[in-house]
């Protein structure tokens, strides 16, 4: 967003009247109307807080704090009380005033704090920008950012960016998605392995090599308009060491340091189940929680003030900004939980029915609802996150395991079976996101060396069981990469044909072939259904311990009835169903999905080897 920045890194020009004291105002500019009216601006310059600050226009300040870095001042005003649209912040020396700037207080939209955000009814479709499409290849490379595009590289800059994103939406929505979960879009200006955005250095402003702050917003209200929705990728455990704030620390605990290692780092020992072991020494939850994740990622200390207002300032200026319709925050236990509790709290209490997913990577479900806000598990701990949602990392892990395993009584499909028994540990299971990939795991495709069953069994469960979806780009079309041979940037390859020079397209149906077809076509087909079907979204679930390798569900309401049969057998079977009667009851038919077909449900039903079907009764 140009004119933002414009205001955010203000220009020699602008500020040569001022003697250019103020290099950064964040926020840049807020709005009134916000529930919370107190708002902390951050003012910056060169030895800025040896000057006395005063607003124009009668705007009284409410506090004013100097931390040990001179050139900072947090000023904090009531948003209530501020009768004009803008008024200045001066900087004075004496009588002389050293600096200015123009501050604004937009007009907030009545309707923005009961804007619409993702649930249970929602498939969302995960992006790395920079592997989608390459929509504005001037932008590829910036004169003001360190990295520049060579697509030759696999951990480089390959040029896919939100014109990209924005040029394709008809393809993401009649594939049946209708969320959009983005990977970080905002400026991550280290030297290499920029692209997956997860070390920003500006948390304001849109990465130049992605398009502007105006584009983002562009692509939310595009998504809005399609009654679909854009999820930013929220990091508030670490930022990139060439961030602004970084370079010139604003108090010494802005960040975790340890003064008895090298340059203050320690890598972080990764064990995040200290959070709630009761046993845990305090060196291993130090370690995990204040340690680094890299060394080009310092450690962001959410127990300081300054830093916990800041990074819930920056949330809420995004949401309000560019629409958004929900946030997924990256490696939410390695932050201090008390901090992201009042962080999440602060975010929900300004839009009550706004999504936060948090990134819990745990494999336990104890360990996982505990994050979950009003969780029991928590509550033991005396603790309550007040995060909406989690992801369901347990299903993630054992689905795969389930479909390579032979048939027994805790392997095979009974591996599913056993995750789902656990659904009483989430205070709301509706409300946590299924998957079987992402952007930091084995390709599904590689897994299963691009088989279509294996493929269209993962697919159903994630699509038909409690929860919200989430699909990885590409896996719609039998994209696959290898993590354990060509690491990260094998399984974020280019998605073909979103690049100009691309052989082959698979963006457009049309030219996909007859095996992306085959991906593609059961992937619409079943996202489309799943759109409409209050039963899936809410229902209610009924599970059967699987036999011979077969899984049987129902998903079930006052109004619907689906059965689900995920037959991984290497065989046909033969399903008894007088065993499911109790769910049955008086249904003599029904519907198969994909298929179409008819199903009479007499006393038995044949399911082909490997197959998935879903069958709606009538």
């Amino acid at each position: 967003m140009k004119k933002v920045y414009a205001i955010i890194a203000l220009s020699a020009a602008a500020l040569a009247f001022s003697q250019k004291p103020l290099d950064r105002v964040e926020p840049a500019f807020w709005w009134k109307g916000m529930k919370n009216p107190e708002l902390q601006i951050l003012v910056y310059g060169k030895d800025i807080a040896k000057g006395e600050v005063e607003l124009s226009d009668g705007v009284q300040i409410k506090d004013i704090q100097k931390v040990d870095n001179p050139n900072y001042v947090f000023v904090t005003v009531n948003t209530n009380e501020i009768n004009v649209p803008k008024f200045k912040i001066n900087i004075k020396n004496g009588k002389k005033n050293i600096g200015s700037y123009t501050y604004e207080l937009k007009q907030r939209d009545p309707n923005s704090a009961n804007r619409e955000s993702f649930t249970s009814k929602d498939v969302m479709y995960l992006i790395m920008p920079d592997r989608f499409a390459n929509g504005d290849e001037k932008n590829d490379s910036k004169s003001d950012l360190t990295e520049k595009a060579n697509r030759t590289l696999p951990n480089g800059r390959h040029g896919g960016d939100l014109r990209g994103i924005i040029n394709n939406l008809d393809y993401i929505q009649n594939l049946g998605a209708t969320s959009v979960w983005l990977t970080p879009v905002n400026e991550d200006n280290e030297k290499v392995y920029s692209y997956h955005g997860y070390a920003q250095t500006d948390l304001y402003k849109i990465d130049g090599r992605y398009g502007t702050n105006e584009e983002y917003k562009e692509l939310s209200q595009k998504l809005n308009k399609r009654n679909m929705k854009l999820v930013m990728d929220y990091v508030t455990n670490h930022w990139g060491i060439s961030h602004w704030l970084i370079k010139d620390l604003p108090t010494k605990d802005w960040i975790h340091q340890f003064p008895d290692e090298k340059n203050g780092f320690k890598r972080s020992n990764y064990k995040t189940t200290t959070q709630f072991d009761t046993n845990a020494s305090e060196i291993d939850k130090q370690v995990a929680l204040d340690g680094w994740f890299d060394t080009t990622m310092p450690d962001i200390n959410q127990k300081n003030p300054l830093v916990l207002k800041y990074l819930t300032q920056n949330a809420i200026w995004w949401i309000e900004y560019a629409e958004l319709g929900g946030l997924r925050v990256d490696t939410y236990p390695y932050n201090d939980k008390e901090a992201m509790a009042k962080w999440a709290k602060a975010i929900t209490d300004e839009y009550p029915k706004f999504n936060i997913v948090g990134e819990a990577w745990l494999y336990s479900s104890a360990h996982i609802a505990a994050w979950q806000k009003d969780s029991k598990v928590g509550e033991a701990a005396n603790y309550n996150s007040n995060l909406p949602s989690v992801m369901d990392f347990t299903l993630y892990s054992d689905l795969p395991k389930a479909l390579k395993e032979k048939d027994g009584w805790d392997s095979g499909m009974s591996k599913l079976y056993n995750v789902f028994t656990s659904d009483f540990l989430y205070p709301n299971i509706n409300n946590i996101l299924v998957f079987f990939e992402n952007h930091d795991t084995e390709r599904w495709n590689e897994i299963f060396n691009n088989d279509p069953k294996a493929y269209k069994l993962g697919l159903t469960l994630i699509s038909t069981v409690r929860g919200i979806p989430q699909i990885y780009y590409g896996s719609e079309v039998g994209m696959r990469g290898d993590k354990n041979k060509g690491g990260d940037a094998d399984i974020r390859r280019d998605f073909p044909g979103g690049w100009k020079s691309d052989p082959q397209n698979a963006l457009n149906p049309s030219n996909q072939t007859p095996e992306q077809k085959e991906f593609y076509q059961f992937t619409q087909k079943l996202l489309n259904w799943r759109k409409e079907k209050e039963v899936i979204h809410t229902g209610k679930t009924k599970n059967f311990v699987p036999q011979n390798n077969v899984f049987v569900y129902f998903r079930y309401n006052d109004n619907e009835t689906v059965m689900v049969v995920l037959n991984n057998s290497e065989k046909e079977e033969i399903l008894d169903l007088k065993h499911f009667s109790e769910v049955i009851k008086t249904h003599k038919k029904g519907k198969e999905v994909i298929s179409g077909k008819d199903i009479l449900l007499g006393n038995n039903l044949i399911i082909p080897a490997k197959t998935s079907m879903v069958i709606e009764l009538n």
